[in-house]
Order: C-alpha cells, then structure tokens, then sequence
C-alpha cells in the first residue's frame, strides 16, 4: 500500500489529465440530478405501475407506516369495557405521529436516497464514445487501444446515465483487464548465473534500474554481479558503482573504450567463478533507428551465446514513459535484435500520458515486471495492475 500511496500521487499528472477530461465530457451535455431522479429514470417501470391503483400503495415499504393510525379508530370500540385503556393510547398517538417523518427518513438513509448531493450525468451516446476516445488517444494509450476500451465501456451501458465517478471506475476496471496478462514478475531459474541483459535507449534509466533490481534480489537472499557494459561513457561506470555500493553489489567494470561484448563474456566467467545467482549486465544506451549501435547489441548476444547457448535469460527492455507512443518503435526494434522477454517502465511520474503502458500491454503483450516512479532505491516495485489503473484514472479506493 505505501508504493500505490506514492504511485497515486506520483501519478497526479496523468490521473487529473484524465479526470478534467472526464469531468468535461460529462458536463458537455449533461445534466444535473439527485439520486433519486436517476433511479426513477433508470427504472421508470415499477415507478410508474404502483401510482394510478390503490390497491398497490400498500406494497411499499412506507404503506405500513401509513396503515397503522388506521386500527386506531378501530380498537376504541373493541376494547370499549376498558375505558382508561382506550384514552391513553389515543392521547399517544398523536404525540407518536412525528415517529412517521422520522421514520421515512431513516429508512431513506439506509437506502442511500436521503440528503443525496446531485451529480452531474451524462447519457452515454455516440458523442460521448467519440469524445472519450479522443481523450484516451490523448492519453497515449493508442488509437486501437482506444477503440478498445471504449468499446468495451459502451457495451451494456449504451444509453445509460454515468457520472464522472462512474466513467473512472469502469474505465479503471477495462485498463487492469488489458494488464492483468502481461503483469508477471521477473522469473528466476535454476540454472545459475542466470544472465540478465538490460537494454534500452539513451536515458531511459537503465542504471538505476539496474542497481534498484540488484538491491531487491540481494534482499531475497540472491548473490548478484553486476556487469557496467556501457564501456564509451565514465560517467554511466562511475554511476553503476555508486548503485552498486548502495545495494551491496559487486561491479565488473572494462576500460573506457573497451569492447562491450568481451566485457560481457567475462563478467560469466566471473560471476560462474563466484558461484552468483545473478548477472546483471548493463549495456550503452542507444537509438533505435542507429543500426551501427544496435548491431553491436546483437553482438553483445552473440558472444554471450557462445558462453551459454541459453544466455541471455531475461533481456529487460527499459522504457522512459515520457516519450509517449516513441515507445512502440522502441519495442518494435529492440525485438527484432535482442529478443525482448520484459518491461520495465521509469518515470511515470514525469508524464500526463501514462496511457502509453496500456497500450504496449495490449500490443505486445510482453511481461510487464517494474515499474518506477522516482529515483530513490525503493521507487521501483513489481507491476499491479489493479493499482496502476486505479492511480491512472485518479480512483479513489478505501
């Protein structure tokens, strides 16, 4: 619960993107009712039958309230030979007649339809399906994706009135139905080191990344090595080891210039020679459209290949949610060459468009393992998508 505290408030930006959307798709065209009119209006059937017959204003459930002065005027003439009887309970009764007002009032309230502010409701046509679509392309979360979910929305509840607080709960409950498949932890095997090969464009925060993982395997008791293949930048070595230090992990580093992939075949034979569960090899970060720097990723795995022809074991593509729908190219061309077996997602806080995850999850359909919201060493957890959806849409939850 804290981490969905700090991803509800992290993702105010995306959550209230959302939340004026809605709020100004259901005012444009909506209209202002209390809880009791929607009721009526929802269900107009039994409301109309009981009020032109008699016979039916018995059945509710304020017709015994109203049949009991009745026996009243009844009982003085059965209970005749007790005259002190008979005037106390008619000197009660009127003194018990404001137990009536009460008493609908209390009943009103166990059902919810007393003192009910009005909410603004929208009947859920054409237009508003247009205009929530447009939103949630707003959103990045894809045009077919879109069309998905609202879809979905609309089915069963065509013609119906929602309000803004109705629209985000089934939309939250649509977006952790596309997630649900794809939210999978990292998956550890027996055989040993198992080779994690992190990839990703310039700045996604692979590194951090990197020693926030470290960290939380070497709390679950695994012994883990990383390797700082990022060979062409000192500084993305320098950081490596300050997050190695952080998390109690050894660094492998090469000489500036160095050949990734010769630094990558090493680091197996290192990390075979100290028996580590885990080797968690870093790799420069590099454009998708420079084919120069992603042939040598595909070098990188070739070599390691020759080490453990099932190497690597996971290849954890890092994506930056702020580039928005610049993340679908990105999987695209990172799987073609590296064959990419999970995500992670950094810097959800950083964006208004966290759509853009839905839309990599239906897709690609690939495992979805972390997410991150910040820079300290905990802001990475395990993906939920119950949580996300309901920080993205700005839910309330108790």
């Amino acid at each position: 619960m804290a981490f969905f505290s700090k991803l509800k408030d992290r993702l105010f930006k995306s959550s209230s993107k959302l939340e004026e959307g809605l709020d100004a798709i259901v005012e444009d065209g909506g209209e202002e009712v209390s809880q009791e009119q929607d009721v009526t209006q929802t269900a107009p059937a039994p409301a109309s039958t009981p009020a032109p017959p008699s016979k039916d204003a018995a059945e509710p459930e304020s017709a015994p309230l109203d049949a009991a002065p009745e026996p009243t005027p009844e009982e003085p003439p059965v209970e005749t030979p007790e005259p002190p009887a008979a005037p106390e309970v008619t000197a009660e009764e009127p003194r018990t007649e404001p137990e009536p007002a009460a008493k609908p009032g209390f009943l009103a309230r166990l059902t919810g339809r007393a003192g009910s502010k009005p909410v603004v409701k929208r009947v859920l046509d054409d237009d508003m399906l247009e205009q929530l679509e447009e939103l949630l392309i707003a959103s990045d979360m894809g045009v077919d994706t879109a069309l998905r979910v609202t879809a979905n929305i609309a089915e069963g509840r065509f013609g119906k009135r929602l309000s803004t607080d109705e629209i985000k709960k089934i939309l939250a409950d649509e977006i952790a139905r596309v997630m649900e498949p794809v939210a999978r932890p990292l998956p550890l095997y027996p055989n040993t080191p198992q080779v994690v090969l992190v990839v990703g464009v310039n700045g996604s925060g692979k590194t951090t990344t990197i020693g926030k993982l470290a960290s939380q395997f070497k709390s679950a008791g695994k012994k883990v090595v990383i390797a700082a293949g990022d060979t062409f930048r000192a500084a993305a070595v320098e950081q490596l080891q300050v997050w190695g230090d952080r998390a109690g992990v050894p660094v492998l580093t090469a000489p500036e210039g160095s050949d990734p992939a010769s630094l990558a075949f090493d680091a197996m034979t290192k990390a075979q020679e100290e028996g580590a569960d885990l080797l968690m090899i870093d790799t420069a970060g590099r454009l998708q459209n420079r084919a120069d720097l992603m042939e040598e990723l595909a070098k990188i795995v070739r070599v390691i290949r020759k080490k453990d022809e099932t190497a690597p074991h996971n290849t954890l593509l890092v994506l930056d949610a702020t580039t928005g729908q610049n993340a679908v190219s990105q999987v695209e061309t990172f799987q073609k060459l590296a064959d990419v077996s999970g995500l992670v997602m950094t810097k959800l806080d950083g964006t208004a468009k966290g759509g853009i995850l839905v839309s990599l999850a239906d897709k690609f359909g690939l495992p979805i393992h972390a997410i991150g919201v910040g820079e300290q060493i905990d802001d990475l957890a395990p993906f939920d998508p119950e949580e996300f959806a309901a920080a993205l849409t700005g839910l309330t939850t108790e």
